[in-house]
């Protein structure tokens, strides 16, 4: 306990030698240079704000679709993650249910109605039923395979959906940006040919509004290539349940008819 009273006497002692030290210095000012500190600060004329204000109908459309992208991104991103989660949640519960149920059938209707497991599992013992009006005219272990094979392709199919446009947005927002930035530069080069003087004045807004263009691009750009990257990582982890959980399928339809 006295080492905690040490500790907290010494940090009042420091904050209160800090609080003289930052005071010190405004006492010692001039009622001028208070009065400037007080006044309000002038607001950036060259910001995003101004983008969109003083843009053109070209600037606005390029930064609503860096917008859109963005906003599309992260909802893909955000939703995907969640989806990947119950994925992986269903997986166990569907790999304890196989192993805890004698019956492929019964240990199926526990699982939930929106599981792929229970999709791979429904379309294995589908297969079943179809193989036996087939009269044999195809190997049961054959066909029991292919069955599985398109469930789990399914199932990857539906797990890679909005990929697509995450691999679209990080490919080709650093160009839309780019576009901005040359729709920007031109700008600033018509500004110098009419006022006939190359100040800083007329080009400033312009080139400032290029820049932004560049800077958003890249923005919009890097969350969704690293977005897409953890996604398709995680969705080989739970592709490799997904065949793992299959393979268990067809095992244990396979003994179920050997032993028929």
């Amino acid at each position: 306990m006295p080492y905690f009273v040490r500790l907290f006497k010494a940090l009042c002692f420091a904050f209160a030698l800090y609080g003289c030290v930052l005071t010190a210095p405004a006492l010692a000012q001039p009622a001028t240079t208070a009065a400037t500190l007080a006044s309000v600060p002038v607001e950036n004329p060259y910001g995003l704000k101004a983008v969109w204000a003083q843009g053109d109908i070209v600037a606005k459309g390029t930064l609503s679709i860096l917008i859109f992208m963005s906003i599309f991104s992260w909802y893909l991103i955000v939703a995907k993650l969640l989806e990947q989660k119950r994925l992986l949640v269903q997986q166990r519960d569907a790999m304890q249910r196989l192993g805890s149920e004698n019956n492929l059938g019964q240990a199926v209707q526990t699982l939930q109605s929106n599981s792929p497991y229970r999709f791979v599992a429904q379309e294995a013992l589908n297969s079943v039923a179809k193989h036996q009006d087939m009269r044999g005219a195809i190997d049961f272990n054959d066909w029991l395979m292919l069955s599985l094979q398109r469930a789990t392709t399914s199932v990857q199919q539906s797990m890679q959906k909005g990929l697509s446009f995450l691999a679209t947005v990080g490919s080709t927002s650093p160009f839309v940006g780019l576009f901005g930035t040359v729709w920007g530069i031109y700008n600033a080069l018509v500004s110098i040919g009419l006022s006939g003087q190359a100040s800083i004045d007329k080009v400033a807004g312009p080139v400032g509004e290029s820049l932004i263009m560049t800077a958003i691009g890249l923005a919009v750009a890097v969350p969704a290539v690293l977005g897409y990257n953890v996604l398709i990582r995680r969705n080989k982890l739970i592709m490799q349940g997904v065949q793992k959980f299959s393979g268990s399928v067809h095992a244990n339809l396979l003994v179920a008819a050997a032993r028929r």
